[in-house]
């Protein structure tokens, strides 16, 4: 099986970088050609849309950075996780969220994303 722990790490690193370029790149060493992203704020699917969505939610969420707090959990082709975003140094998360994501070939083909705790 994957390396669970460094993909999801990768993903989260996917979220947090603001270069177009790398974030690009980042997205290719990620997720599968035709991976689909559903949250509750949208749906896109393929590399591109991946791209513009994070890009969006960094203009949105501008200075802040995703962590992950504690261990992926995963089985077969299937792993969750917590998330958090927030001002770096913050005690507190801004919003806190809850991934489960499809594996296929070593890449995400899939990510079910949940808001547990979203901004005001």
């Amino acid at each position: 099986m994957t390396d669970v722990r460094a993909l999801v790490e990768q993903y989260i690193a996917v979220w947090n970088e603001t270069d177009g370029d790398k974030r690009r790149a980042l997205i290719a060493d990620v997720f599968t050609e035709h991976a689909g992203y559903t949250d509750p704020l949208g749906a896109v699917t393929g590399h591109d849309g991946i791209d513009q969505f994070v890009g969006g939610a960094q203009q949105q969420f501008a200075g802040l950075t995703f962590s992950l707090p504690a261990e992926p959990d995963a089985h077969h082709d299937l792993a969750r996780f917590q998330w958090y975003l927030g001002a770096p140094g913050a005690d507190e998360p801004i919003a806190i969220g809850f991934d489960v994501v499809e594996l296929e070939d070593g890449k995400i083909a899939a990510v079910h994303g949940f808001l547990d705790k979203i901004p005001g």
